[in-house]
C-alpha cells in the first residue's frame, strides 16, 4: 500500500512510565532488542514524510542517539495533550494529514497506518481504529457501587495511530486551550470540537504496553513473528561524487531531484537504491553490487537504480529468497532528505512488493566526502528469509 498525501507522524513518547517499572522512560524500554521507540519509529516511519517525536526532560541524547536527524524532536509537555500541541506547532506547510500514535502502542502495524490514511483520504475528518469491547463494562458511582451496565454493542475500545486532517487537530487542540480542555486522546478532542470521528477496524497487538506483564506480551508477538523462518541479514554500501556535467540528473531514492546536481556512476548513481541492492545480494550470499551489475557489464550503462533493484529482487527470488523489510540510511549535506522520506520509502517499498522499508538520514559533521560536500553515501541493511526453490 501507498499514498501520495503528505502525512507527518507525531509518535508520543514523553511518559515516565512508572506503572511499567522499567527506571527509565517507556519508551526507552525494549522488546527483543528494540526499543518501544525504536520500533514505532519503523512501523510508522513508511508512511511519514515527517516524523515529529515528544521526548522527556533529560533524554534528548539518547533519543538522538535511537533516530538521529531524521525525526524531529519536541520538548514533551506536562501532559500528554501539551506534548503533542507542541508538536503540532512544527508540522511542515505541506502537510495534509497528522497521525497521532502513541509510543506505547508500539507493535501497531503499518497496514493499520494506511487503512486511517486511506479512510482521511476519502474525505474523514478524524480517524480511529477501534476494537469491540468483549467483557461487560461497569459504572461505578460515587461509592463505589455498580450504578449501571451499558450495552456492549455500542462501546468500542479506542487505539492509536488517529488520524486527522491538519485543520481538524490544530482546530480541536486550540479549542481545547480556550475552553480548558483535557482529553483523554485526540480523537475526544475532535469530537468535542465538533467534527465526526469515524473508525476502522483496529488491531489486537495495538495495545497499549503500560505494565510488566505487557513487555512480556511484547515479547510473545516478536517470538512468534520469528518462528520456523530461517532469516538472514545483509549489509550494503555505496559512495558517489558529485557530477562536474551541469547536465547530469540527480536520482536518489528512486526519484529524480529537481535542480540538483548529479553524480557520477557507471548507471544512473542512485546510492541509496545500489546500496539496498548490495544489502539483498549480500543476505542471500549472491555476490554484491559490482559482481552482478559491474562496469564489465555495458548493459548497465546509464540504467536506472530502480531497474537495479527490481533485478537484484528477481535473483534474490530466483534463489528461494524473500525480502522481509530494508532500512536505508543516506549520509549527506544536500539535498535535505527529510523533505522526501515519505516518498522514497514508499518508491522503494513499491520496487519491492511493498515491503516494510525505513529510511533515515544524517550528515558527518564536515568530515570526508559527504561532510565536504563532495557526493552522497548510503547505509543499507537487508533482512530476508529462505523460503526453498
Amino acid at each position: 500500500m501507498t499514498s501520495t498525501s503528505k502525512v507527518a507522524v507525531i509518535i508520543t513518547a514523553a511518559g515516565l512510565g512508572e506503572r511499567l517499572n522499567a527506571g527509565k522512560p517507556k519508551a526507552l524500554a525494549q522488546v527483543m532488542g528494540l526499543t518501544l521507540l525504536e520500533i514505532s519509529f519503523q512501523k510508522m516511519s513508511p508512511i511519514a514524510n515527517q516524523i515529529l517525536v515528544t521526548y522527556p526532560e533529560g533524554y534528548i541524547e539518547d533519543f538522538q542517539k535511537l533516530l538521529g536527524e531524521s525525526v524531529e524532536l519536541v520538548p514533551g509537555g506536562s501532559n500528554r495533550q501539551l506534548s503533542i500541541y507542541n508538536a503540532l506547532q512544527f508540522l511542515a506547510p505541506d502537510i495534509e494529514y497528522v497521525l497521532i500514535h502513541d509510543c506505547a502502542r508500539a507493535f501497531a502495524s503499518t497496514e493499520l497506518a494506511y487503512k486511517v490514511i486511506e479512510k482521511l483520504e476519502f474525505g474523514a475528518q478524524a480517524v480511529v481504529p477501534t476494537l469491540n469491547v468483549t467483557d461487560t463494562i461497569k459504572i461505578l458511582n460515587e461509592d463505589n457501587y455498580i450504578k449501571k451496565t451499558p450495552k456492549r454493542d455500542k462501546l468500542v475500545i479506542a487505539q492509536t495511530p488517529q488520524g486527522f486532517s491538519k485543520k481538524v487537530i490544530l482546530n480541536s487542540h486550540q479549542k481545547a486551550i480556550k475552553k480548558k480542555i483535557l482529553g483523554t486522546d485526540d480523537a475526544m478532542l475532535a469530537e468535542l470540537a465538533g467534527y465526526k470521528v469515524e473508525i476502522v477496524v483496529g488491531e489486537e497487538n495495538a495495545f497499549k504496553i503500560t505494565y510488566p506483564a505487557d513487555i512480556k506480551r511484547a515479547q510473545n508477538i516478536s517470538q512468534q513473528d520469528h518462528i520456523g523462518v530461517n532469516y538472514k541479514v545483509g549489509i550494503g554500501s555505496d559512495t558517489h561524487a558529485f557530477s562536474k556535467d551541469p547536465d547530469r540528473k540527480l536520482w536518489l531514492g528512486g526519484l529524480y531531484w529537481e535542480n540538483e546536481t548529479g553524480l557520477d556512476g557507471h548507471s544512473d548513481a542512485d546510492v541509496a537504491l545500489h546500496a539496498i541492492c548490495d544489502a539483498i545480494f549480500s543476505a542471500c550470499d549472491l555476490g554484491d553490487l559490482g559482481s552482478n551489475f559491474g562496469v564489465d557489464q555495458p548493459q548497465y550503462i546509464g540504467a536506472s537504480g530502480e531497474s537495479l533493484l527490481q533485478e537484484c529482487h528477481s535473483r534474490a527470488k530466483n534463489s528461494g529468497f524473500k525480502v522481509v523489510n530494508v532500512s536505508v540510511q543516506i549520509i549527506c549535506n544536500k539535498p535535505k532528505i527529510s523533505n522526501r522520506r515519505g516518498e522514497i520509502a514508499a518508491r522503494i517499498s513499491s520496487i519491492l512488493n511493498q515491503i516494510p522499508v525505513t529510511v533515515t538520514a544524517t550528515t558527518t559533521d564536515g568530515l570526508g566526502l559527504t561532510g565536504n560536500g563532495g557526493g552522497i553515501s548510503a547505509i543499507a541493511v537487508a533482512n530476508v528469509s529462505y523460503e526453498g526453490l
